[in-house]
């Protein structure tokens, strides 16, 4: 299987010397609901990890909960309630909409909250090394200690400081001495929640909450990590500079994974522009396959609109029912459709940077294959298990008539 990889930019080959991959894939800030954007990231996360396991590896996933961060703060003080309510509660409306598409839960699901710990160890580090600085009860990474800060990115000093600023960076803090130095622990701020550390209370930043999580469910390195693309900078980068600098270890991560932005009306969809899709609203309309299906018929590097989502979503419901009928065709006792060649396409197709895509349109042609045999009298069993099979690994349930928008799940 080849894969490309943001760090070096081509693809290359995924390897694993002892037939385990370690993945980490940056969750969500629970502060609104899910909308498709999301979805599009972990679905395809979710696929990733199934075909691994498809091809006989061994996978330890961990996606984490960052339930402090500004934006909760902002949002629970517009709305009226506590933060780490608003934080339990959208991160509960989270999972019941990943549980309704059918998106496997990781094995481990740890919340920034619980991890201070780890956090004021890895902060404690690099101060000893010299990578940080304290200034009045904040401290911050200094990037000017590190020649190869912001290498993931691909950019230059001007455009790492644009795109920092247009994502949560405050250049005018005057403890900092570069404007582009990021926060690992940030001071006690009035009415903000605290927590004790060696340089007076205060929070985590968000960067050093991920470093933190991975390196304790997974290690100092990890197989691969993922996230939407618009964590590249500054997050992803950030990271990269402190765990490696925390551990001396290197490369953080082997395979970076990184799912575009989903655009609608021509613009990123995103909590803060306020155009967003939600699954919660979509599947009580369209089977969590037909969701599944609209999504995985863009490759996770495209960047696309979903300003027709109705009308696609029809057509991957019609593609559902098909694909169905197919399971359902009673075939005869003629000669067998040969399955072969369909396995082999679709293989094809997932191991070409899980080009999702075309496994599709080669899984619907096994379908119309199928039900062609099955009308002309011919066997159709080996063909049906490859079908269901292969879906399975698209995570879908296709032999479930009430998993979808018919379904009731529990959010407790």
């Amino acid at each position: 299987m080849y894969l490309y990889n943001t760090l070096s930019q081509r693809l290359e080959p995924v390897t694993s010397e002892d037939g385990v991959f370690r993945m980490y894939v940056c969750g969500v800030t629970p502060y609104d609901t899910t909308h498709l954007g999301h979805a599009f990231t972990f679905v395809c996360f979710d696929v990733l990890v199934r075909y691994l396991e498809f091809l006989g590896y061994r996978t330890i996933t961990v996606q984490n909960v960052t339930d402090i961060d500004d934006d909760i703060l902002k949002r629970a003080k517009e709305i009226g309630v506590a933060w780490d309510e608003l934080a339990r509660r959208e991160t509960a409306n989270y999972l019941a909409d990943m549980k309704a598409i059918n998106v496997r839960p990781p094995d481990h699901y740890p919340h920034a909250t619980q991890e201070i710990s780890k956090i004021l160890e890895l902060v404690t580090v690099l101060l000893e090394k010299g990578y940080a600085y304290e200034r009045n009860g904040s401290v911050y990474y200094d990037i000017h200690r590190d020649p190869g800060f912001g290498e993931l990115g691909h950019m230059d000093y001007p455009e790492m400081l644009r795109t920092a600023n247009e994502r949560g960076n405050l250049p005018d803090d005057p403890n900092k001495r570069d404007p582009l130095d990021f926060v690992l622990w940030q001071a006690a701020k009035p009415g903000e929640p605290t927590w004790d550390s060696p340089w007076g209370p205060g929070r985590p930043g968000w960067h050093i909450e991920c470093s933190a999580m991975s390196m304790r469910y997974l290690g100092p390195q990890i197989d691969i990590h993922s996230g939407g693309a618009d964590l590249i900078f500054p997050h992803h980068t950030c990271e990269i500079a402190q765990s490696e600098h925390y551990s001396g270890i290197t490369p953080f991560v082997r395979y970076w994974f990184h799912v575009e932005m989903v655009m609608l009306r021509g613009e990123k969809m995103s909590k803060s522009l306020g155009n967003m899709l939600f699954i919660n609203d979509l599947i009580g309309t369209y089977s969590a396959d037909a969701i599944r299906l609209y999504l995985l018929s863009h490759h996770y590097r495209e960047v696309w609109d979903a300003d027709s989502a109705d009308t696609h979503l029809t057509a991957a419901e019609d593609m559902r029912m098909r694909w169905r009928s197919a399971l359902a065709a009673a075939g005869g006792s003629g000669e067998a459709l040969n399955v072969l060649p369909y396995e082999a396409m679709f293989g094809e197709a997932m191991d070409d940077d899980l080009d999702t895509k075309r496994a599709i349109d080669h899984l619907d042609e096994l379908a119309d294959a199928i039900l062609d045999t099955a009308h002309s009298g011919g066997d159709v069993h080996r063909a049906q298990i490859a079908l269901r099979t292969l879906a399975d690994v698209l995570g879908l349930r296709l032999d479930d008539e009430n998993f979808g928008s018919t379904h009731s799940f529990d959010k407790g």
